[in-house]
């Protein structure tokens, strides 16, 4: 099983099969929009920028599970990210990611790659990163920042090209 065989709710409320990002890099972050790392959206964007056209994309998956930091609607969310920080890269229907109504696929990334302390997510804006097979190469805590994962993300698009 990769992260290619599971499927996701748009900010619209249709069906997104991962397959359709096979051959590209993933990075797979759960986000909020009132956190104390929702800047990170800015270097999410970046990284976006930097390497779409090397088959990479960052996917943002909000969740209110953590504070109460992401209340409002799919709508409400997509709105913010654009204006505030430009995001570009897709983002999808918020999500639980612990617990247990957490959505499969991120069930399935946290049996992947465990944290530290917890295998649980602990936070907002944990980051797995995924090979262009679907396979999860690495996890990174709410406090890397993205820029911090760029070298990962250049050796996983040259090792695959």
């Amino acid at each position: 099983m990769s992260v290619h065989g599971y499927s996701v709710l748009t900010m619209d409320g249709n069906e997104k099969s991962l397959a359709d990002y096979k051959g590209k890099v993933l990075l797979i972050v759960n986000t909020a929009s009132e956190c104390g790392f929702t800047p990170q959206f800015e270097g999410l964007q970046r990284l976006y920028e930097k390497y779409k056209e090397q088959d990479f994309i960052v996917l943002g998956f909000p969740c209110n599970q953590f504070g109460n930091q992401d209340p409002g609607t799919n709508e409400d969310i997509a709105s913010f990210c654009q204006k505030n920080y430009g995001v570009s890269f897709p983002m999808f229907s918020k999500i639980d990611v612990k617990g247990e109504n957490a959505d499969r696929l991120f069930s399935y990334l946290i049996q992947q790659a465990k944290g530290l302390i917890t295998e649980q997510i602990k936070w907002n804006f944990t980051k797995f990163l995924i090979d262009k097979n679907g396979k999860v190469v690495d996890r990174f805590a709410p406090q890397k920042k993205p820029e911090a994962i760029e070298k990962e993300i250049e050796a996983l698009l040259q090792f695959s090209n």
